[in-house]
């Protein structure tokens, strides 16, 4: 039997808001538009960047959208040529990663990012060969389509029964229910936890040391 835990990215593993913010005002910015406030980015992340601008500035045209696209994926390349960018890893995610691999899982993501993005914040960090499957936003459906996890459950040979959506957005949550998979949400990024479990999260994970356990529990294994 395979068992697949998949991660979100930004807001999960990553501790990216203040990038993300920083990269979204001077988009904004480089388009002569007033900047949103940090708490509406924080809002969005977990979005596919198209679906992030469009529902930032809901009343501008699809032109403009990609135009503030644009020029965020520039804004966002410049930050990461930086000498002092760092996108650091949320405490505990390298032990919890080693813990699920120790309980025979099987590790991918799903992610807005795109998969440039996504293997330049995983590489840094010697990641990128704990992941089976990569599932991002220019290859798939944006969350809260279940594109994703059904490309990653396909990848890595597993069935929704036996398979987690691990995030910290009501995104990855209704993800995870619209694919028939369980979804475990953290405490610790951008979604409180009291909308990840409206949202139908079976549990929602503290910190780190507590989310091995969960996932063992979503799938009956203790």
């Amino acid at each position: 039997m395979i068992r697949l835990a998949v991660f979100d990215c930004d807001g999960t593993l990553v501790d990216s808001a203040h990038n993300i913010v920083a990269a979204m005002t001077t988009a904004f910015a480089a388009q002569d538009l007033p900047c949103p406030p940090p708490e509406a980015v924080r809002r969005v992340v977990g979005l596919s960047l198209e679906q992030a601008v469009a529902t930032l500035l809901p009343a501008a045209q699809a032109a403009m959208h990609l135009r503030l696209a644009d020029s965020y994926r520039a804004a966002f390349f410049e930050l990461r040529g930086r000498p002092d960018h760092e996108e650091r890893l949320y405490s505990g995610a390298l032990e919890a990663i080693d813990a699920l691999e120790a309980a025979g899982f099987l590790l991918g993501i799903a992610t807005g990012k795109s998969q440039r993005g996504l293997r330049a914040v995983l590489e840094p960090h010697g990641l990128l060969g704990r992941f089976v499957t990569l599932q991002t936003a220019d290859l798939a459906a944006g969350k809260p389509h279940p594109e994703m996890l059904h490309r990653a459950m396909a990848e890595a040979g597993a069935e929704p029964g036996d398979t987690v959506m691990i995030g910290d957005t009501s995104y990855d949550i209704r993800m995870a229910a619209n694919a028939g998979v369980a979804g475990i949400g953290v405490a610790w990024g951008y979604h409180p936890p009291a909308e990840l479990a409206a949202c139908g999260a079976r549990a929602v994970a503290e910190d780190f040391a507590r989310l091995p356990p969960l996932v063992l529990d979503a799938l009956g294994m203790r």
